[in-house]
């Protein structure tokens, strides 16, 4: 099963620091939560995962291999990358857009093996409907599940998401969450980076929350104490519940 491994990570932008000796090891068929307050590090993390950043210092483990040593196309074969924004989405198609994703596999030319495996992703995600529209026609939720659709067309061991449910209201959320959910069950690993800490609580099976760019607990969702979070957060709170039906309540600032 697939395994990432960060060894003293270090970031830094312009001087300022972003991740500082940040270790972290996490394996295939789970939903890892990257949590923390804004600022924290958690894009920065993701980004260094899948090469977009070089970090200053350590490095990052895909079996055992250092990604310096892999070409960005092995690394693009291997993890499947969504940003936070899809703004700057180009003219395509959704059929177009999904097809994107096999270029790690091939050239800009999709073969008919590439059209095959991206039709099947269009069924898995429930988009065959919408496959000939323009992706900038698309509702926000559409949009999110057909970016994520592109990352699963790169058939990955590993998804990094960057707060894919961010812009999206509570319906839109729990169907990508779904969606996300049945990637793990298929044994993929996903790492996704989430603000909402509830929403996490419900899918994720693993956290690591970070602040100021160190890590500063690991561990399933009773880890996640009422004394930590506020400590993190700055901030009163309650917790309630245990396993997946912990819910977090705020109740004020520190």
């Amino acid at each position: 099963m697939v395994r990432i491994e960060t060894r003293g990570l270090s970031f830094a932008y312009n001087g300022a620091k972003a991740l500082s000796g940040v270790n972290m090891e996490v394996s295939g068929g789970q939903l890892v939560g990257l949590v923390g307050p804004n600022g924290s590090g958690k894009s920065t993390l993701l980004k260094c995962m899948d090469r977009l950043l070089v970090p200053g210092e350590g490095k990052v483990l895909l079996d055992g291999v250092d990604i310096s040593e892999m070409s960005r196309r092995q690394v693009a074969r291997r993890m499947g990358y969504v940003p936070q924004s899809t703004s700057a989405l180009f003219p395509k198609t959704v059929m177009e857009t999904v097809l994107m994703g096999r270029i790690p596999h091939g050239t800009w030319a999709p073969r008919s093996r590439d059209r095959e495996i991206a039709s099947g992703v269009l069924d898995r995600f429930g988009l065959r409907n919408i496959s000939s529209r323009d992706i900038r026609s698309l509702s926000g939720g559409q949009s999110q599940k057909v970016i994520i659709a592109r990352a699963a067309a790169q058939e990955p061991d590993v998804y990094l998401l960057d707060e894919p449910t961010s812009s999206l209201d509570l319906a839109n959320q729990i169907d990508v969450m779904e969606l996300v959910k049945e990637e793990v069950k298929r044994g993929a690993l996903v790492i996704m980076a989430v603000h909402d800490l509830n929403l996490a609580l419900r899918y994720c099976d693993h956290f690591v929350m970070l602040k100021g760019g160190k890590v500063v607990m690991g561990g399933d969702s009773d880890s996640l104490s009422r004394e930590v979070l506020e400590e993190v957060y700055d901030i009163r709170a309650k917790v309630l519940g245990k396993g997946k039906n912990r819910v977090l309540v705020p109740l004020s600032r520190r």
